[in-house]
């Protein structure tokens, strides 16, 4: 870890914290989700670079060490997109692998279809490729009303809930609710801070130290901007005219994940309905994984990782 280097480059008029291991020839852009952070990538971004890869991980616009937009609430994905794109420029890298986690996964698909010239392969964990229109895919309608997507679109409201909590204690309570298989539904009496227990104890692959690098990167940013990216920005339209990615790919899946509760989601996903759309595409379940499989389970991750990188340098 004390290898990985750290810089800011400029993107848009923005100053976005880079963290970069390795100097092979091929590149490996890693994108992460929310609570995460360029951290989360730790264990994959020695392992790529161990296996002759340049590794890349930045914290996303307003997160981390990462400058925030003067107006978060008008951004959209294709900012994400521009982020992707301009860090590719600022370090010379003509084209790239992409590997992205959560909401990470839909700038990696938007890069892909869009630039598809820039990209050797798209890895994503624990989110599918979704076309426009979602809601023919996975009826979102049909999630119940306390669910955490639905409360945090609501502006303020995960504000207000995480106001009453310091830094340390909101990250701890995602992580601990994420990492169940079962989806985040508050009544209406809770908010979602209101379903965590305080006294569980954390997971053995989350460690106290790992908590405050996650901390302190979140008291440096705040939530306004991680609110907007992605909870109040998933709405909004893709922009592909033609939905599909041909370029090379992985969908990694823990069967423990929550979102395959999503209603229709296991179904679109195991159906390989999600073919229709990355006509080459392998799809990698794994019994015991979570939502955060990359830090739960690094070994077996990294494993497919580079195989799949390996497979696809030539």
């Amino acid at each position: 870890m004390e290898q990985i280097e750290h810089k800011h480059v400029e993107v848009s008029g923005l100053k976005l914290h880079v963290a970069e291991l390795g100097t092979g020839p091929k590149a490996v852009l890693f994108l992460h989700g929310f609570p995460e952070i360029w951290y989360s990538w730790r264990h994959q971004m020695v392992a790529a670079a161990a296996a002759g890869y340049r590794a890349i991980a930045f914290d996303f616009r307003g997160y981390g060490l990462s400058q925030h937009p003067s107006e978060p609430e008008k951004a959209s994905f294709y900012d994400l997109v521009a982020d992707v794109v301009g860090v590719m420029d600022s370090l010379g890298i003509s084209k790239a692998f992409l590997v992205g986690k959560d909401f990470g996964a839909f700038p990696a698909f938007l890069v892909a279809g869009l630039h598809p010239e820039r990209v050797c392969g798209v890895i994503t964990l624990g989110i599918p490729f979704m076309p426009p229109g979602v809601d023919h895919v996975l009826p979102m309608h049909l999630l119940p009303k306390g669910f955490y997507v639905l409360r945090w679109l609501e502006p303020g409201r995960a504000e207000a809930d995480f106001g009453r909590f310091d830094v340390k204690t909101v990250i701890r309570n995602i992580y601990m609710l994420f990492c169940g298989s079962e989806l985040q539904v508050a009544s209406e009496e809770q908010e979602i801070m209101d379903l965590a227990d305080p006294f569980a104890p954390l997971p053995p692959w989350f460690t106290e130290e790992d908590l405050n690098v996650y901390s302190s990167l979140y008291e440096n940013s705040g939530f306004q901007t991680a609110l907007h990216f992605p909870y109040r920005t998933v709405p909004q339209d893709y922009g592909l005219k033609d939905p599909k990615i041909t370029a090379p790919g992985m969908l990694i899946m823990g069967e423990k994940d929550y979102v395959l509760k999503f209603p229709g989601m296991e179904e679109y996903i195991k159906s390989e309905r999600v073919k229709e759309f990355m006509p080459n595409l392998e799809i990698i379940f794994h019994e015991e994984g979570n939502h955060f499989i990359q830090e739960q389970l690094p070994e077996e991750v990294n494993h497919l990782l580079t195989t799949f990188l390996n497979k696809h340098s030539t």
